[in-house]
């Protein structure tokens, strides 16, 4: 069987939905390909490299529609193109079938098949295959560096001879792939990046990638119930809708850049960013709707369009970011192509297994053997959804803490207790059994060790660090012990105190030395 990818004819879309690196993979599944001429020019692949990877070029869009069985596009396809399929034959593309009920039908009285990449499952075994993502990371990162373009000043603050700049105010609406891409990219730049979303168990997530989460003053049963089947975001509740806007409202006075992804599938965007709230932001601000192609999640949004609201806030509708780094989008969407290709060929002969039984495929499909099968059954294995973070610690109060330290207190003094009853129990044991002049000693060796610990320890810890504090400790107990033994008669044990003494004062008075120069390296002059 042949794979094709036609050249998109949707003005201003560059990418193309075969790279020659891809076509080198599906050859190894047993596929012939097929490139229609210039397909890639927009993305950087030009028809010498479709050649070089095995990939025939066909010279015109009809020729590669009627001699491919499988057809592998970007953009939804228009009447026309749907007029090339025939029966049996497999068109893979963004399709948006909530939309498009018209064209499905066409395409269902064609007796094609149709894989809508936009209707991939979102569960773990088809991230591999998630073209919305891959295309939603792209526009998150793209809206950040058009926001940059349109914004009069740094995203970090900087200090310079000519005065200080503040940082940038960036606010994030939505924490899916997009809005998680548009964090990462403000808070790499230097931006005080903000973010909010419907879902409070993303707060972590956001919180981790050092952006700080818009939270709403609301009870656990006035939230939204979390992630709908496919692991977006449910409708919120007109409650929650209100408080939502109320505290937009807020903060918008103090933001620079508003980036907006909110989307619920098959619905229109929700307004989020209201007219008034536009007029609140300062001139000069920026505002990226990435919703636009759905409605706007702004109410001025206008599609395709970067207007100048009457204060001077930028409002850029574009809907095409993953087509404006199109040899990035083009790699990530043939990619997520090649793998949907890989699921549908598990004998890799080369030969299309439909199986409807495949949650992913069963998924993905709207039309198949001259039926529509959207929308879908639910997915049997659940969503990817991540888990509610933990409840924070509750602030004790004044007379809980006062509480919990008696309580510490009475069960250190109980151990301590302990511990010097086992050893006062020790030294009698040893004092019974051992001769008197080891119990000299031993007594010699115990009042060092309690002299030279409270000595030395006394000393602020400014003075020394924690670590030259317990070698000064040990020294301390040395020199003390050998101060008491120095007179003994005992020749040996008089040089071996001697020595002790003069090896012990090197290590206290050198570390305090060097103490003292490390502190008037501090000092004013």
């Amino acid at each position: 069987m042949k794979i094709g990818a036609p050249k998109e004819i949707e003005p201003g879309e560059s990418r193309v939905a075969m790279t020659p690196d891809s076509a080198v993979q599906l050859q190894k599944l047993g596929y012939d390909c097929a490139i229609e001429s210039g397909a890639g020019d927009a993305a950087g692949f030009t028809d010498a490299a479709y050649e070089a990877a095995g990939v025939e070029v066909c010279k015109t869009a009809a020729a590669l529609w009627d001699g491919s069985d499988i057809i592998a596009k970007v953009r939804p396809p228009t009447e026309k193109e749907v007029g090339h399929l025939s029966e049996g034959k497999l068109l893979i593309s963004f399709f948006y079938p909530g939309s498009n009920e018209a064209l499905m039908n066409l395409a269902r009285d064609k007796g094609a098949n149709v894989i809508a990449m936009d209707m991939v499952p979102r569960i773990s075994r088809a991230q591999k295959m998630d073209a919305l993502s891959s295309m939603a990371n792209i526009a998150g990162y793209r809206a950040v560096i058009e926001a940059g373009n349109n914004f009069g000043r740094f995203f970090t603050g900087q200090v310079t001879a000519a005065g200080k700049v503040p940082p940038a105010k960036v606010l994030v609406v939505g924490a899916g792939v997009a809005g998680l891409a548009a964090i990462g990219t403000a808070t790499s730049l230097g931006a005080i990046t903000y973010a909010f979303d419907v879902r409070p168990e993303v707060a972590e997530q956001i919180e981790s990638m050092g952006a700080e989460f818009v939270f709403l003053e609301f009870s656990d049963d006035e939230l939204p119930d979390g992630a709908e089947t496919g692991g977006y975001a449910a409708p919120s509740s007109p409650e929650f809708q209100a408080k939502q806007l109320e505290k937009f409202r807020e903060i918008a006075p103090d933001m620079d850049i508003v980036i907006t992804t909110a989307l619920i599938p098959n619905r229109p965007a929700p307004v989020l960013w209201t007219k008034d709230m536009v007029e609140m932001m300062k001139p000069g601000s920026v505002i990226v709707d990435l919703a636009a192609e759905r409605g706007g999640n702004c109410e001025l949004t206008q599609k395709d369009q970067r207007i100048v609201s009457d204060n001077g806030v930028v409002i850029i509708g574009y809907t095409d970011f993953p087509s404006r780094m199109a040899a990035q989008s083009s790699t990530l969407y043939a990619t997520n192509i090649r793998h949907m290709m890989t699921d549908l060929t598990p004998e890799k002969d080369g030969q299309v297994n439909h199986d409807m039984e495949d949650d992913v495929i069963r998924g993905a499909t709207i039309t198949h053997a001259g039926e529509i099968t959207f929308p879908p059954p639910p997915p049997k294995v659940a969503a990817i959804a991540a888990q509610k973070p933990k409840e924070k610690p509750k602030d004790l109060t004044p007379e809980e803490k006062r509480a919990q330290e008696l309580a510490a207190f009475k069960a250190q003094t109980k151990q301590q207790v302990l511990l010097l009853g086992v050893g006062a129990a020790l030294v009698l044991g040893v004092g019974l059994i051992a001769p008197a002049t080891f119990m000299q000693h031993f007594i010699v060796f115990v009042l060092s060790v309690f002299i030279g610990f409270q000595v030395i320890w006394n000393v602020s810890h400014s003075l020394h660090t924690p670590l030259m504090a317990v070698t000064n400790a040990i020294s301390s107990i040395i020199i003390l012990g050998a101060l008491m033994q120095v007179g003994s008669s005992s020749i040996l044990i008089t040089i071996l105190a001697a020595a002790g003494i003069f090896m012990a004062a090197v290590n206290i008075f050198g570390g305090f030395l060097v103490t003292r120069r490390m502190l008037a390296m501090f000092q004013k002059s």
